[in-house]
C-alpha cells in the first residue's frame, strides 16, 4: 500500500552506509523501528528526527558519529516511517518520555547522549528534563522550546498540514529554504510521506522558565540562520538567559529545514567535540 514510501525511506537509509542493523523494540505504545550502526560496545548516541521525518534523515550525520559512538535512530511512534503504534496515539508529554523511556530499557541503555531536530528536539528537551538517563543533549535548530513558531510560518505551512500533496511539501520547502538544493532522495522521501497515515503529534507549550533553569545536563544548541519558524538570534537571547551554560551556535547559510544534512559538515564537527 505504501510501496513508494518504504522504497524512498530505503533509498534514503542506504546513503547511511554498510554495517546498518534495524531493531524493532517493543514498548507499551507499539513497536518502534530503530536504525542503528556503529559499534555496539560504543558509547549510545538517540537520534530524534524532526516531524513528518524519518530516521532515515540523518543520512549526512550517521555515518559520521557512528565511527565514535553507537548510533541508534528510532522512527517516532504514529510518525511517518517504520515503527508500529498498537495502543492508540501516544497524547501527552507523559507518554512521549514514557516511550522513550520503555525504548531504552529495551535497547538496554541505561544513559544516552540525546540529539533531536526540530519538533524532535521538544520531544528531547522535554525528556531531558524529566529524566537522569541523558548524559548530553543536542538540540538542531528546536522549535517551540525557547520561543513561538512565527505566525508567517504557520500560515504557509497550514495548507500542506491540512491537505498534503506532493506538490504543496515542494513549494513549502522551496519557500523555506530559499529554494536551497536539497538532497533529491529526501525530497523524494518527504513527498512519498505525504500519503502515509499518521497520528495528531503530541504538541503542548514550551518548558517553563523554572524547569529550564533547573536543567544542568551539558547542552549543545545549533540554530540555523535563516530558519522560518522562528528568529534565531531571538531563539539564542532566550537560550542565553534561561540555559547561560549551554553551547549555542547559529549556523550561517541555513534554513531549518535544510538541516541537518545541508549543513552536514558545521553539524558534524560540532557535535563531534561536543559528545
Amino acid at each position: 500500500m505504501h510501496e513508494a514510501f518504504f522504497e524512498a525511506y530505503e533509498g534514503l537509509l542506504d546513503l547511511w552506509g554498510d554495517g546498518v542493523e534495524h531493531l524493532d523494540i517493543r514498548t507499551p505504545y507499539g513497536i518502534t523501528r530503530v536504525n542503528c550502526a556503529g559499534p555496539q560496545d560504543a558509547p549510545p548516541l538517540l537520534l530524534l528526527p524532526g516531524g513528518g521525518d524519518t530516521s532515515a534523515g540523518w543520512f549526512r550525520n550517521a555515518p559520521t558519529w557512528a565511527h565514535t559512538h553507537r548510533v541508534l535512530a528510532p522512527d517516532l511512534i504514529g510518525d511517518a516511517g517504520r515503527s508500529l503504534p498498537e495502543r492508540g496515539r501516544i497524547g501527552s508529554v507523559a507518554e512521549l518520555n514514557e516511550w522513550l523511556d520503555m525504548l531504552l530499557d529495551g535497547l538496554g541503555i541505561e544513559r544516552t547522549a540525546l540529539a533531536g531536530y526540530s519538533y524532535g528536539a521538544w520531544i528531547a528537551l522535554h525528556y531531558a528534563l524529566s529524566s537522569t538517563r541523558v548524559s548530553r543533549l543536542a538540540l538542531l535548530d528546536p522549535t517551540n522550546c525557547f520561543a513561538g513558531y512565527r505566525l508567517q510560518y504557520l500560515l504557509r505551512a497550514l495548507p500542506m498540514l491540512l491537505a498534503p500533496t506532493p506538490g504543496r511539501v515542494r513549494a513549502f520547502l522551496r519557500w523555506e529554504t530559499g529554494d536551497a538544493d536539497l538532497h533529491p532522495k529526501w525530497l523524494r522521501l518527504q513527498e512519498a510521506g505525504t500519503a502515509f497515515p499518521k497520528s495528531r503529534p503530541v504538541t503542548g507549550p514550551r518548558p517553563t522558565p523554572t524547569a529550564l533553569r533547573a536543567l544542568r545536563t551539558p547542552v549543545l544548541i545549533m540554530l540555523a540562520a535563516n530558519s522560518r519558524p522562528h528568529d534565531a538570534r531571538r531563539v539564542a537571547e532566550a537560550v542565553k538567559a534561561l540555559l547561560p551554560h549551554a553551547e549555542t551556535t547559529i549556523l550561517s547559510d541555513s534554513s531549518h529545514h535544510g538541516l541537518p544534512h545541508r549543513q552536514a559538515n558545521e553539524v558534524n564537527e560540532a557535535m563531534a567535540k561536543f559528545i
